[in-house]
């Protein structure tokens, strides 16, 4: 089974979908606590309709997401702190269906985990990864982007 992640820190939405739609995803799985952002096109709403547009389903997993502690760590570059906070979620009632819900998505359909952070290695997606699939064949998508630096 195969298991994609992307971030979409310095992208578009855009370049997000056309990432999404060459790797052959047809599942997007909104990890974020909060499914809110300051970058266009990335709240919740504005992104499942671009991404249904595109062929491409959303599913919000909040429960999946990091809890305001672990995102500070996350910030300040903590990766240890992150974890034990994260792996703390992962316990809840609520994310341990929403996991579950997540692993037979997966194994039905191509789908790709979403989060800001544009390197999976700073990012709980990775540790979701680990946590509950394993021995997936993980593959990081990175949107292009048309900026310059």
């Amino acid at each position: 089974m195969q298991i994609f992640t992307i971030g979409y820190e310095g992208a578009t939405q855009a370049e997000l979908i056309a990432a999404l739609k060459e790797a052959g995803v047809t599942l997007l799985a909104d990890i974020r606590a909060v499914p809110l952002s300051r970058r266009p096109g990335f709240s919740k709403n504005i992104l499942a309709a671009g991404l249904s547009d595109a062929g491409i389903d959303y599913i919000g997993l909040k429960a999946l997401g990091t809890p305001p502690e672990g995102r500070e760590a996350a910030r300040k570059g903590n990766h240890a702190r992150l974890a034990e906070v994260y792996f703390g979620q992962l316990d809840l009632p609520e994310a341990i269906v929403q996991g579950a819900q997540l692993v037979e998505m997966a194994q039905e359909r191509p789908t790709a985990l979403l989060c800001f952070e544009r390197e999976p290695a700073g990012c709980h997606r990775s540790l979701l990864i680990d946590a509950i699939l394993p021995d997936a064949d993980r593959i990081d998508l990175y949107p292009a982007s048309k900026r310059t630096a």
